[in-house]
């Protein structure tokens, strides 16, 4: 199982097989991408105002067949082609680098399309609001099938770079909901609409937010407080065990990719040790943390770092790993396993090329670990697995 290689570089690679894990058209990934093979040539960062233009094209041509499916009262249609193009603009916005022209009106279109998407195609997909200081981190929940009253609930954090569409897609939350789990996929401070709209950056210390997430989500009607997991992807390696170390209300948890030392990765990259998750890396994580050059961005990378939050965990916890990740080495996922000492049920899965998902957060096959953690919070919250 390998990642799908039409670019030259890995970084452009990446977006293109999320993409397709998400639910592009591999037709339409072609159309776009074609145009591009040139430009690609110049490295990861050059081009990428190219991808943008290319891949909003498709995603305009899309737009105007839905308002004529729309002219028809054809919603699902109009919701189907609406979801691609909110997909094919949302991974042309994140290939962009901070304050690119454009940027800010691809991603509000993005949003629109796929608000109309949810409604059009009767997605479970509730879009809500959680306090947060003045402001509000902006979450989106899909009910667990087949609930009456309280039940469980998976808390679902972005990574990096992603954002909460992009964490509907993974279709994690359709499997938990199959499962009778709700999930709550969330725009944490430093990504997607948190950073963009509301100026929330990241900080080291994830539990900050992670208890007004947790209290929210334990707040619901439909939710049972004492049965909270939380889960994550890629970066979220780092802050999920970092949430259930401390807030140890949160009943389970589950991490989709390691990242026990996030600090000492960076100081790899800076090495060139290791691939990138986006083009202009370096303005993109000074933007994240609010850091004003990279001396600065050092220093508030310092505390992201596992080593001594692990221990802290006391409720059952899973890692998984792809066994040729090319941004986080396979030892973190060893590193944050072996420090996992009190909790009750500690696991830990290695995807190997015999099943797939072997590239960073599986983007070569998500399937595996899609299924592997659905089924874990099913067996550790009470839902079920047939």
């Amino acid at each position: 199982m390998a990642l799908f290689e039409y670019f030259p570089n890995y970084v452009w690679n990446l977006s293109l097989s999320i993409a397709m894990a998400s639910g592009a058209e591999l037709g339409e990934i072609m159309d776009m991408s074609k145009p591009l093979l040139e430009k690609a040539e110049a490295g990861e960062d050059a081009g990428t105002a190219e991808f943008l233009k290319e891949w909003m094209k498709k995603a305009n041509d899309l737009i105007a067949q839905a308002e004529e499916d729309e002219g028809k009262d054809r919603l699902f249609s109009a919701g189907d082609k609406l979801r691609r193009a909110s997909l094919y603009l949302l991974t042309a916005e994140r290939m962009q680098g901070h304050g690119h022209p454009g940027r800010k009106e691809t991603f509000a279109k993005a949003l629109e399309c796929f608000d109309k998407y949810a409604r059009y195609r009767n997605e479970n997909c509730e879009r809500v609001e959680i306090p947060y200081g003045d402001k509000v981190i902006p979450a989106y929940f899909t009910k667990g099938e087949g609930i009456e009253g309280e039940g469980p609930c998976v808390v679902f954090l972005n990574g990096l770079d992603s954002n909460k569409e992009l964490l509907y897609w993974t279709w994690l939350p359709h499997e938990l909901a199959r499962r009778g789990i709700s999930t709550l996929c969330v725009d944490q401070p430093g990504t997607g609409e948190s950073i963009r709209l509301q100026g929330l950056h990241a900080t080291y210390d994830s539990e900050r937010w992670g208890t007004p997430v947790y209290e929210y989500a334990a707040s619901r009607p439909d939710v049972d407080a004492a049965r909270v997991g939380c889960s994550g992807i890629s970066l979220g390696g780092y802050y999920v065990p970092r949430v259930v170390a401390n807030e140890p209300r949160y009943a389970s948890g589950a991490v989709w990719g390691a990242n026990h030392n996030w600090a000492e990765v960076q100081e790899k990259r800076m090495r060139r040790e290791g691939e990138n998750p986006v083009p202009h890396y370096w303005h993109h994580v000074w933007w994240v943390f609010d850091a004003t050059d990279q001396d600065d961005f050092m220093e508030k990378a310092k505390g992201m770092d596992l080593t001594g939050q692990m221990e802290k965990i006391k409720v059952p916890f899973l890692i998984t790993h792809g066994e040729n990740d090319r941004q986080i080495g396979l030892e973190y996922a060893h590193q944050s396993y072996d420090q996992l000492v009190n909790s009750p049920r500690r696991e830990m899965k290695i995807f190997t090329p015999y099943e797939g998902g072997v590239e960073h957060v599986g983007a070569d096959n998500m399937s595996y670990g899609r299924s592997l953690i659905a089924d874990w919070f099913a067996e550790t919250l009470g839902g079920h697995t047939k």
